[in-house]
C-alpha cells in the first residue's frame, strides 16, 4: 500500500472515528439534561407577562425587557418568549397583560403549529394560581391577571397530544410550559433539536397534568443561574420573572 492511500485511510477512519465519539456523547445524555427546566412558585415569585415598553414600543429581545425591569428598580431572574407572534411581533392569539385583553382569542383555522389541535391557553390569576387549558375551555373572566395563547397542546389531562408521533424525524429547538401537581410552573426549552412528542414526554414525565407549546427555532431562555445568560431574541410576548434590586 502506498503513502498517499494510508494517508487517505488515515484521515477516513479518524473522521470515523470522531463521528462515533460525538454520536457517542450527543446520546450519552440523558433526555431530561437535553432539556433545561426553571420551575416557578407563584405563592413566592413574581412572574409577569411582557410585549411592550412604557413608550408603547414592542420590546422584542430579553436586553430590552431586561432593560425595561431594570428601569423600575427589578432584577431579571429569568426569562423566555411567550407564545406564538406574527411578522410583526404582535401576539397570533390572545394576550391579556395585567388584567387587560391586549389581543383577542384566536379560534381559526389556519397553517402552522399554532393551529394544531388543540391549541391552548396559559394563564395566571389575580390571586397567583397558574392554568393551561385548551383554547375551547378558556374562560375570559376579570380574575385573570395574565394570558398568552399558543399552540398545540402538548399534554391534555395527563396524556400526550395524540397529533405527535413518536419517533418523529421533525425536530427543532422547542420551549414549552407546564402546570405541576403542586400548581407550580415548570418552563422548559431544549438544548438540541427534539420533536413534538419526546419534548412532550419531558412534562408528562414530569407530571403535568397540562403542557402547552410556546414556540420553536426562535425560542431563548435567559437563566442566569444555569448559565444561559443570552439578552438576544425577536420575540412578541415575553415572559418574565423579576425581583427586587438589592443594594
Amino acid at each position: 500500500m502506498n503513502s498517499t492511500i494510508m494517508r487517505t485511510a488515515f484521515v477516513f477512519l479518524s473522521a470515523l472515528l470522531l463521528t462515533l465519539v460525538a454520536s457517542f456523547a450527543f446520546n450519552a445524555i440523558s433526555p431530561e439534561e437535553k432539556i433545561v427546566s426553571y420551575t416557578v412558585d407563584l405563592k413566592y415569585q413574581h412572574l409577569e407577562m411582557y410585549w411592550k415598553n412604557d413608550n408603547g414600543e414592542i420590546m422584542r429581545s430579553i436586553q430590552q425587557l431586561k432593560k425595561h425591569v431594570e428601569g423600575k428598580g427589578e432584577q431579571l431572574v429569568f426569562a423566555m418568549n411567550g407564545g406564538i407572534f406574527m411578522a410583526n411581533w404582535h401576539p397570533l392569539g390572545l394576550f391579556i397583560q395585567n388584567g387587560t385583553v391586549k389581543k383577542k382569542l384566536n379560534t381559526a383555522k389556519g397553517a402552522g403549529n399554532f393551529y394544531v389541535k388543540p391549541n391552548g391557553v396559559f394563564y395566571t390569576t389575580r390571586n397567583n394560581m397558574p392554568f393551561i387549558c385548551k383554547t375551547s375551555n378558556f374562560v375570559l373572566d376579570n380574575t385573570i391577571a395574565y394570558a398568552t395563547q399558543s399552540g398545540p397542546m402538548l399534554v391534555i389531562e395527563g396524556k400526550i397530544n395524540t397529533e405527535f408521533t413518536k419517533g418523529s424525524t421533525k425536530i427543532n429547538i422547542r420551549n414549552g410550559v407546564g402546570i405541576l401537581l403542586d400548581n407550580k410552573i415548570i418552563f422548559a426549552i431544549s438544548r438540541t433539536e427534539v420533536n413534538m412528542y419526546d419534548f412532550a414526554d419531558f412534562f408528562k414525565a414530569k407530571g403535568c397534568k397540562n403542557a402547552l407549546y410556546l414556540d420553536g427555532y426562535v425560542s431563548k431562555m435567559y437563566l442566569p443561574e444555569k448559565n444561559l445568560s443570552d439578552t438576544g431574541g425577536d420575540f412578541g410576548v415575553m415572559i418574565g420573572l423579576t425581583k427586587k434590586k438589592t443594594k
